[in-house]
């Protein structure tokens, strides 16, 4: 029978104190990895919390006052019927100090709620707000409900509605009668649309949201966290149709109404896919778009947004979506500096950095004030250089 070889005693004492000493080692080291210099932990601290500062010395320029006045096509203010004159005042000055000549807000309802909600802003300054109004799609597919939207609509108008909104929930929730999802491309709902183009009044809608909230909650998504958040923006199959269903069904939309001027929120949800959006544009001449809580996706790209938006220069207006006044800056550092690598101010929509397209003049006016005057019927020419 072999033996096994056996190391000298000396030999394998010495292999006994090795491994101590590696064991002990590890132990610190990982001890070490554990602490900052003030003694901090870090194993409890969250993606949430993680928040690095950039080392990255490059030039800086700050914007805090846009070069040009601008329209925000894009803006909500649903208690506006209750604004004190004070708040009216403050906000006023706020928007001087952003250079912000109009705000558009989309949420005056119909009927009574919409005469209060337009008087509450703009009877104290009728030239700095303007007001769309909304349908109310309770209802649908009962007798007569078509004609009585567009009488309502059409009434909301002779009142005072520059335009008409229309908030995501037409195609996701909006039920008929019978309780049957209602497209957006339902056929019922046409005269609507025509009726806007009959008016002269442009239609802003916002259908579906990001593609990425219909995707699995995995590691690979980039609104997870945003997911993780705010779960109840996931997009469950079982509960809402296919982001590309609901994609192609306003599209048709579009194309069904070449006489109705279109403004397609939030870039129409194709910021990370310009050319797919520069293919819309091309083939609809009637649809424009807007930039409103998207920036991060131009500012990651800068020479294909720049490219874009020099491209589409008359076709891309200017909205943020909530109201904050230091928000701001990011759109005007974004559109106006050719900056490196700054913050975007919501985390859970983009945990990158964001780079200045440095935009023609030309490409400003146009986006910042001279699109909105084209596409928004009453808006006061004297609030802008040209």
């Amino acid at each position: 029978m072999q033996s096994l070889s056996r190391a000298p005693f000396g030999a394998s004492l010495i292999l006994v104190f090795a491994a101590v000493l590696a064991i002990s080692g590890g132990i610190a080291t990982a001890a070490a990895a554990q602490q900052t210099s003030s003694g901090e932990k870090l194993d409890g601290m969250t993606i949430e919390e993680y928040d690095p500062v950039s080392t990255l010395v490059v030039p800086e320029h700050p914007v805090s006052t846009a070069k040009y006045p601008y329209v925000d096509v894009h803006s909500h203010w649903f208690q506006a019927a209750a604004m004190s004159d004070g708040a009216v005042d403050t906000l006023v000055s706020e928007m001087d100090a952003l250079n912000l000549a109009v705000i558009v807000n989309l949420s005056g309802g119909s009927g009574d709620r919409f005469v209060a909600t337009m008087r509450g802003l703009e009877s104290r300054y009728p030239n700095r707000f303007v007001t769309f109004a909304n349908v109310d799609f309770q209802a649908v597919g009962d007798p007569g409900w078509t004609e009585r939207a567009v009488a309502q609509l059409s009434a909301d108008i002779d009142a005072g509605a520059r335009g008409l909104k229309i908030y995501k929930n037409l195609g996701m929730d909006v039920r008929d009668v019978n309780g049957e999802r209602v497209a957006v491309d339902d056929p019922r709902l046409d005269p609507i649309w025509a009726l806007c183009g009959a008016r002269g009044v442009p239609v802003l809608i916002h259908t579906a949201d990001p593609a990425m909230f219909w995707q699995p909650r995995d590691e690979h998504n980039e609104r997870w966290l945003e997911l993780k958040l705010r779960p109840g923006r996931y997009r469950a199959p079982d509960k809402y149709p296919p982001f590309e269903v609901l994609i192609a069904e306003q599209h048709r939309m579009f194309a069904k109404h070449p006489e109705t001027t279109f403004i397609n929120a939030h870039l129409g949800w194709m910021g990370s896919d310009l050319d797919r959006l520069g293919e819309l544009l091309d083939a609809l001449p009637n649809v424009m778009t807007e930039v409103g809580a998207v920036v991060q996706e131009l500012g990651r790209q800068p020479k294909k947004a720049r490219e874009f938006l020099i491209r589409y220069h008359d076709r891309v207006m200017m909205g943020k979506d909530s109201y904050n006044p230091v928000e701001y800056h990011t759109y005007f550092r974004t559109f106006e500096t050719a900056d490196e690598y700054f913050p975007y101010y919501r985390k859970y929509h983009a945990f990158w950095r964001l780079y200045g397209l440095d935009l023609p003049d030309d490409v400003l006016r146009d986006i910042y004030y001279r699109n909105a005057l084209r596409v928004i019927p009453g808006l006061d020419r004297s609030l802008f250089p040209d």
